[in-house]
């Protein structure tokens, strides 16, 4: 960061000196934050538009090309440490020119450099067979909720205010299929009859997937009922007026309303089991996402190696060609473009190289701190604060956090977020801190264990971690079962 002086009017006049984030900062700290997909995408965007960035090694005979520096970029501020307040350069060069250089129309070329790397219109040759995109390069979508709705609503029957209706029905439809909206507040907003609202949202209701348009999961779940015909038949009724005995599984007391075996309800609970609570789950964003890890971390004899994933990341260098350019003879206007472009390059490949630097450190003081953890699992996984990490690199905690943030690590026991090693502690035997994680994983495990006719509740899951040395309390229990969502023990509870 650099320093600004700014005078204080008041009383009295004062200068005080405050640090200022400049834009090479602000860029730094994105770098430094930003998933390896982000990467990624902003060195594809910043090598369509800097004509100085290039893709590969740095070649051993370009070294004496480089060029010379005069001018620092401020880059000292409170985090010391990172980005470091290392010499960042403009680049005025004098190097001897090749033939040819000095007739270059730099007016040109300004004008038209951009064309160059990302293609102009041009004519219907330009786009022969070996230009064209593989089939493989081609990007597609799944189909979102709202386009597969509103492509059955064009063969509906309806006139042109029940159409503009639908559509503002489904302009306020969440990603699960619920509309979030009253029919009222909709007439009100459109300014309809209430009766025109009510049709489109009938006519929404008959789409496919069944259950969408509904206002709540009772809604819902009779509209798939209604669709095959069981709107009134057991299953029904159960789901109309005895929903919230279904949902704590009093599977006795509604045979009881309903006059009916419990067996006869069980069997139909397993069918309601069937039904789709979240009809538009499987549209849109429900595309397959994978994870590439940053950090790979093995077992190199007794102890871990850890590598970063360089996969995929352009090797990128300034161009030795504009180097050259600059000793030409050319205009100032040219020259002072491709220095500006020169140092936002270098200044690119800094923040990159820093980035994976500091990432590597943290990757590897996470490792020291959590040994036990890659040894022997999740029931292992130690207390660890970002403070902890910032003293052992001697850095910030600001700059441990961003280097944390969308970053995962390929460990023995799975992949896993950065900010995942980093949790609270509980108390254990001997006032002994027990990660929070590993208190979550047990309880996990206690649920998964249990009869489930008869759930164990979360004072009884207390008093189990308590005699296991792991002090908590019944209201940490439900905090940490809900957060992993889990049922309470009455929605958990099955009749077999």
């Amino acid at each position: 960061m650099a320093l600004e002086t700014k005078i204080i009017q008041g009383t009295g006049l004062s200068q005080q000196l405050r640090p200022v984030i400049t834009p090479q900062m602000r860029q730094a700290f994105e770098i430094l934050q930003v998933s390896r997909a982000e990467l990624e995408q902003l060195v594809g965007e910043e090598m369509s538009e800097n004509p100085v960035l290039e893709e590969g090694a740095e070649a051993p005979e370009e070294e004496e090309d480089r060029p010379r520096s005069e001018e620092r970029l401020e880059v000292n501020g409170a985090d010391q440490e990172w980005p470091e307040g290392q010499a960042q350069r403009e680049t005025t060069t004098e190097v001897e020119p090749d033939n040819g250089l000095r007739d270059v129309d730099w007016q040109e070329y300004l004008e038209n450099w951009n064309n160059s790397w990302t293609g102009s219109s041009g004519t219907s040759a330009d786009y022969d067979d070996e230009r064209r995109p593989s089939l493989e390069a081609t990007l597609t979508r799944s189909e979102s909720l709202t386009e597969h709705l509103l492509e059955q609503l064009r063969l509906r029957d309806l006139d042109r205010e029940e159409r503009k209706v639908a559509s503002r029905l489904l302009g306020n439809m969440d990603e699960d299929g619920y509309l979030k909206l009253d029919v009222e507040e909709i007439a009100f907003r459109t300014g309809m009859d209430f009766e025109v609202v009510d049709k489109a949202l009938r006519c929404i209701q008959e789409l496919e997937p069944a259950g969408v348009g509904a206002r709540d999961l009772r809604e819902c779940l009779m509209l798939q009922l209604k669709a095959i015909g069981e709107e009134t038949s057991l299953v029904g009724n159960m789901v109309r007026d005895h929903l919230d005995l279904l949902e704590t599984r009093r599977f006795d007391k509604i045979a009881k309303e309903l006059a009916v075996p419990v067996e006869a309800v069980i069997e139909a609970a397993q069918d309601i089991a069937r039904l789709e609570p979240k009809p538009g789950r499987n549209y849109g964003d429900g595309d397959t996402r994978y994870i590439t890890p940053d950090v790979y971390v093995h077992r190199d004899g007794d102890e871990y190696a850890v590598t970063l994933n360089d996969e995929g990341l352009p090797r990128l260098r300034v161009s030795s060609y504009y180097r050259r350019l600059l000793g030409t003879d050319g205009g100032t206007e040219a020259k002072r473009f491709i220095n500006k472009k020169m140092r936002s390059a270098q200044w690119l490949i800094s923040c990159i190289q820093r980035r994976q630097q500091t990432l590597l450190m943290v990757a590897s003081s996470i490792v020291r701190f959590q040994r036990e953890f890659l040894d022997g699992g999740v029931d292992h996984l130690r207390p660890l604060v970002l403070k902890q990490v910032a003293d052992d690199i001697k850095m910030h905690e600001s700059t441990v956090s961003r280097a944390t943030a969308n970053k995962y690590m390929h460990t023995p026991q799975g992949i896993f977020e950065l900010k995942y090693f980093f949790t609270s502690s509980v108390k254990g035997a001997d006032d002994s801190d027990v990660s929070a994680e590993s208190v979550k994983n047990r309880i996990r495990m206690i649920i998964g264990d249990e009869d489930v006719r008869r759930p164990l509740s979360d004072q009884k899951i207390a008093k189990m971690l308590k005699g296991e040395g792991i002090d908590i309390a019944r209201r940490t229990v439900a905090k940490y079962r809900e957060m992993m969502q889990i049922l309470p023990s009455p929605k958990r509870r099955q009749v077999v």
